[in-house]
């Protein structure tokens, strides 16, 4: 099997990686666990320097770090230099201030004569990333477990070969010691026998909710630690009080920041009756404005979908939803000529049954779904498998807040777009996985939390 680096704007085979053997795999891994012995022993101190030096490699090469994620993934060049400044190097240097805060020993009174919890390093953990995000996905992971004092291995997407192996690339240059963290250039297929190895002692995903499944039931079997963070169908719920000049310009770039193929975009719009034909006139607009194209160009809002199956996927969902009632407002077509691209679309009349209300929608397609009042508003929102995300709309903040209680998800927002920010937990309930990542819940999940009781 080969690793294909294929540019999704234009169809060109950029380049093809083999897949290693099941001898190199154990090798690697071999190497990564006599590494982690070593690093686990490593003063705070010392990771935070090397997790500062990590941030400072990502800002002196976010333009070519940017430019591979554009060729390889198809992001906007301007998302990808946010997503490495940004996101990836403000993970590292929050961990590298907060970690040893976060897992300092806590106190607790008991019969011993001292008592109290300690917070030690598990080993060797697997990630196996997804490629929307193909170095932010990996930071969230990788900078509170590496200043934990474990270590890493890095299964990426295999579409985007060149993305992993830079992210590697960060941790030699910032001199992190040899094999801390390494990527193992596998395909799904070899991922099991990975998560079987006894050096492995817990798992991380970021994906669908079957890939989900698929790991989740392996590392059941053998006993080791996972954190889920699947698929969502976010709810943006607009109340008829809701400024809504503010809720459409941020429903437009909700829904197709990195093109649409974010778990935690915004996908179901649900508008109170009241304001609905304002809003969605208001909403298209926006949508119709956004600048699709070139990812290298520096004015593209919205570049290509990163497969040329995950284009025709959507369209199917697309065609499948119209077929059993939705109407098209804007596009609904893929754009001729090379590359994959999928212009900004919105549906309407989107009821259950229909895919762009039951399923998750990996593209800049909006379902615009009207509610009667409030109470109809959040019985829509919770309508569904997933719980990622979701935010809410009003100029009555009390309501608003009052409202986000209610929505079953990990995350909501009132008055701003679901994003990531180190300081606060993030993942999701429902279909949309468990465990949590960032913040001190985040580098909490692969520690082992260890009792120690002293006469």
């Amino acid at each position: 099997m080969a690793l294909e680096s294929i540019n999704p704007a234009t169809g060109e085979r950029l380049e093809s990686f083999q897949e290693w053997s099941d001898q190199q795999v154990d090798e690697v891994i071999g190497q990564t666990q006599q590494a982690w012995l070593a690093w686990r022993e490593t003063s705070f101190a010392e990771r935070a320097r090397l997790m500062r030096r990590a941030a400072e490699v990502l800002r002196d090469n976010a333009e070519s770090y940017a430019r591979t994620i554009a060729l390889e993934m198809g992001k906007p060049i301007s998302e990808g230099r946010s997503e490495i400044i940004n996101k990836c190097a403000q993970f590292c240097d929050f961990f590298a201030d907060h970690a040893e805060g976060f897992l300092a020993g806590e106190v607790i009174a008991s019969d011993a004569a001292r008592s109290y919890v300690a917070h030690r390093p598990l080993g060797v953990i697997l990630a196996v990333m997804p490629w929307n995000f193909p170095f932010l996905q990996v930071f969230r992971f990788a900078a509170p477990a590496l200043m934990a004092g474990n270590a890493g291995l890095l299964k990426h997407s295999a579409n985007v070969p060149r993305c992993a192996l830079q992210v590697e690339e960060v941790f030699t240059r910032a001199g992190f010691p040899a094999n801390v963290f390494r990527t193992l250039m596998i395909g799904s297929g070899k991922v099991a026998r990975v998560i079987e190895h006894p050096a492995v002692k817990a798992v991380t995903l970021t994906g669908s909710d079957l890939a989900g499944r698929k790991v989740a039931a392996k590392a059941g079997e053998m006993l080791k630690k996972t954190v889920m963070e699947l698929g969502g169908s976010d709810p943006f719920v607009v109340l008829a009080d809701a400024d809504l000049d503010e809720a459409a310009q941020a429903a437009a770039r909700a829904r197709c920041v990195n093109s649409g193929q974010s778990c935690i975009a915004a996908k179901r719009f649900i508008v109170e009756n009241p304001v609905y034909d304002a809003f969605l006139e208001k909403l298209t607009t926006h949508m119709a404005a956004l600048v699709m194209g070139d990812p290298l160009d520096e004015g593209t809002q919205v570049g290509a979908l990163a497969r040329a199956d995950l284009l025709r996927e959507l369209h199917v969902q697309v065609e499948a939803s119209v077929a059993r009632g939705a109407k098209l407002v804007l596009g609904g077509r893929p754009v001729a000529g090379p590359g994959s691209f999928y212009p900004p679309s919105i549906l309407i009349d989107v009821a259950p049954g229909m895919p762009a209300y039951d399923e998750e929608l990996f593209g800049p397609v909006a379902a615009v779904i009207r509610a009667r009042d409030a109470a109809d508003a959040l019985r829509i929102a919770n309508d569904t498998p997933f719980g990622l995300g979701g935010s809410v709309w009003t100029r009555d903040i009390a309501a608003g807040e009052a409202f986000a209680a209610r929505i079953e998800a990990g995350a909501v927002f009132v008055n701003g777009m679901v994003k990531s920010d180190p300081r606060l937990p993030f993942g999701g309930v429902k279909l949309s996985g468990f465990g949590r990542e960032l913040s001190h819940y985040g580098i909490k999940e692969f520690v082992n939390i260890q009792t120690v009781w002293i006469r």
